[in-house]
């Protein structure tokens, strides 16, 4: 009796333990499809995703000069009213030298400076080694890494930080705290910077052999101020965790998981995230953690980062890769901190990885958002910064309130909307070679121009719409050309399945998809404006077309749905690969990657909804 009795109250004692301690969870019942680049999730209203900087190993000259394709690692902030993004480059795997920083700017989010070096390579001292690596260094240049990229300080000084790895083979890690150490730089208010220091060495380096000075050398009283403040802070230091000793005492917790990042609670506590979706709690401002971090759990996500903040509305919301692949990139929001109801898609496109190299993983990843202290973007919006393919550098603006419906039908006349408004309810993905954007049409009135030079991606807009069973969609375009080019307009479900697709093909033919076969509905004119309307019912998966005004017959869906939600128009093919199934690593490039071909464009004037009667 009294075993029985003891277990009960053990068991009763565990039961309080777990009941009191917290830990960020997610309760939504919805779950990413990895068979789909979009995970079948549906839209976050109104994002936003903007290429900055477009990998080119044959014209560097678009690059400012710069020509390596293996670029990753984004971190942002916002001072001065400038977003700065900074990023590691390396010519062309990961781990791989040289390595260098880079770092990109914009007032808008938008429009970005060609990419700047921060950090620049730097020569390992000859006969270099590493504990139980039977490899010494010989003309070597360092790996550059960095978990942390700014800090704002108390007198409102921006610094810059990287820190500088060793890899003495290809599989060497250069963040196994047997490295250089760490760098720091203060950038001015005019865009200029400030000499490079050494903020922290690896206790292994030779600090005699250091080509830049420790920061206390600098005669920059302020700027050693920043420093220390920076180095006083438990919670900014556990960033360094994966690069620094393993037994630095500036890190307080010591587990050697990657990737930290925070926010802080309505009570004043830390919640804690890294990669694998692992997190704790501190009660202290980061000098130490409740528990040993656990997956939080409801949580997937696999060894890609997740990114965590508190939101303009007073929500918190997560950013990541909800599958054990880096796609899709989602969002989910919490009214708590702790417990996430939803999941809604940011970006649910994989864009052809031009370029092979060791270690590049496919998809948008390794999100990274602006931390606390770091600014407040003017929008108010959710901002982050992401890698493609570990190739390309993305921005995307998450507008809050975060909302995945619409309630009233859509009459978006863009000659009609106010300027800096257009693009508002819209979800945008535009690379640099196939932008989207609101331009001047030739009738010389505002439109949505979808532009499309790049060989292996393209432009996509989707408009969120009411769903609805039964409904009248309303668009007008006008096409450049007739002679090349590509676009689809599709009527999609929530979760993204397409059920029509009218196509605007490069042989002069309007077309729509009917089964496995395309049928043509009327030739197109370069320079003429075209108004397409499409009365939809779901339950006889079929629409009825109007060109211009004139009925060209009822069409069934290629594909069934229940509801129609959204509009999608994208200059190119749908893309599948690739898929849970294609080989991890890609040892191949594609063919003339860094060349762009002809351009076409689409002026898009209008979309209108309505309701049609049962």
């Amino acid at each position: 009796m009294k075993i029985i009795q003891t277990c009960i109250a053990i068991a009763l004692s565990t039961s309080s333990l777990l009941a009191q301690q917290d830990t960020v969870r997610y309760i939504g019942k919805t779950l990413s499809n990895v068979d789909y680049h979009h995970g079948q999730l549906s839209l976050a209203v109104g994002v936003h995703n903007i290429q900055v900087m477009r990998a080119n190993r044959t014209h560097p000259e678009y690059n400012a000069g710069h020509n390596f394709t293996y670029n990753h690692q984004p971190m942002l902030a916002y001072w001065n009213n400038t977003f700065f993004l900074e990023y590691l480059s390396n010519p062309v795997g990961e781990h791989i030298a040289e390595g260098k920083t880079l770092l990109q700017t914009s007032k808008d989010g938008y429009l970005w400076s060609a990419p700047a070096v921060v950090f620049p390579p730097y020569k390992v001292p000859d006969g270099f080694t590493k504990p139980n690596h039977p490899g010494k260094a010989k003309d070597l240049y360092a790996i550059m890494h960095q978990r942390m990229g700014f800090y704002v300080s108390a007198s409102n000084r921006l610094l810059v930080l990287g820190y500088y790895g060793v890899a003495l083979d290809a599989k060497d890690d250069p963040n196994d705290g047997n490295g250089i150490g760490r760098v720091v730089r203060e950038i001015y208010k005019d865009g200029t910077y400030g000499p490079i220091y050494f903020i922290r060495f690896n206790a292994s380096f030779n600090t005699k052999l250091a080509q830049y000075p420790f920061y206390t050398k600098s005669k920059d009283k302020g700027f050693v101020a920043a420093c220390n403040e920076l180095l006083a802070k438990p919670l900014l230091m556990q960033q360094w965790s994966e690069e620094a000793d393993r037994n630095d005492p500036l890190v307080p917790y010591k587990r050697a998981i990657k990737a930290f990042s925070y926010y802080t609670l309505p009570d004043g506590r830390i919640a804690g995230f890294w990669k694998h979706a692992l997190t704790s709690i501190s009660t202290n401002g980061g000098k130490s953690w409740q528990y040993d971090a656990v997956r939080a759990p409801g949580f997937v996500n696999s060894n890609a980062k997740i990114w965590g903040q508190k939101t303009s509305d007073g929500k918190y919301a997560t950013v990541y890769n909800p599958s054990e692949y880096r796609w899709p990139l989602a969002v989910s929001v919490s009214d708590d901190g702790l417990n996430y109801h939803n999941l809604l898609l940011v970006n649910g496109e994989i864009s052809p990885m031009r370029y092979g190299g060791n270690y590049k993983s496919y998809g948008p990843q390794y999100v990274r958002g602006i931390i606390e202290g770091n600014g407040i973007p003017a929008d108010k919006n959710m901002w982050v910064g992401y890698s493609m393919n570990k190739e390309d550098m993305w921005v995307a603006k998450i507008p809050v309130p975060v909302k995945d419906k619409v309630e009233t039908p859509v009459n978006d006349v863009f000659a009609d909307l106010k300027t800096g408004e257009e693009l508002k309810e819209w979800n945008i993905y535009s690379p640099l070679w196939a932008s989207a954007k609101i331009e001047q049409a030739p009738n010389g009135k505002k439109a949505l121009a979808l532009r499309d030079k790049d060989l292996y991606d393209y432009t996509k807009v989707e408009r969120v719409i009411p769903s609805a069973e039964q409904v009248s969609i309303e668009f007008s375009f006008t096409p450049a050309q007739a002679d090349k080019g590509l676009l689809h307009i599709e009527l999609l479900d929530q979760k993204g399945i397409a059920a029509t697709r009218i196509i605007v093909d490069a042989d002069g033919e309007l077309k729509s998809k009917a089964g496995y076969r395309n049928s043509g509905i009327a030739k197109y004119e370069a320079g003429k404006t075209y108004n397409l309307r499409l009365e939809v019912n779901t339950k006889t998966r079929s629409y009825k077309l109007f060109l211009n005004g004139q009925e060209k017959g009822t069409k069934l869906f290629f594909a069934p749905v229940a509801e129609i939600s959204r509009v999608a128009f994208r200059t190119g093919e749908v893309r599948r690969f690739p898929d849970a199934d294609t080989p991890t690593d890609q040892d191949y490039d594609l063919k003339n990657p860094g060349e762009p071909v002809a351009e076409a464009v689409y002026f898009i004037h209008a979309l209108k909804t309505s309701a049609l009667s049962k």
